[in-house]
């Protein structure tokens, strides 16, 4: 294989990763919600546990790419 054509495979594996933080996100929301549908009075503190989670888990996402992009631009 060429090394372009390696870079650009070590990209796409690196991608894998914004896979599970998609999944995360979604698992992060439905419980979200489902919480402050149970107990609307405790809204103000389940907002601050769900915006930690969301970026956290945003993190790992904008770590994949950044990772990708290093892979096929820096390399």
């Amino acid at each position: 294989m060429e090394g372009s054509a390696l870079k650009l495979l070590g990209a796409g594996v690196a991608m894998i990763g914004s896979l599970g933080a998609g999944i995360g996100l979604g698992l992060i929301f439905s419980a979200w919600i489902t919480a402050i549908a149970r107990n609307p009075s405790a809204e103000a503190k389940f907002r601050q546990i769900g915006f930690i989670g969301f970026a956290v888990t945003e993190l790992v996402l904008l770590m994949c790419f950044v990772i990708a992009v290093l892979l096929m631009f820096a390399v």
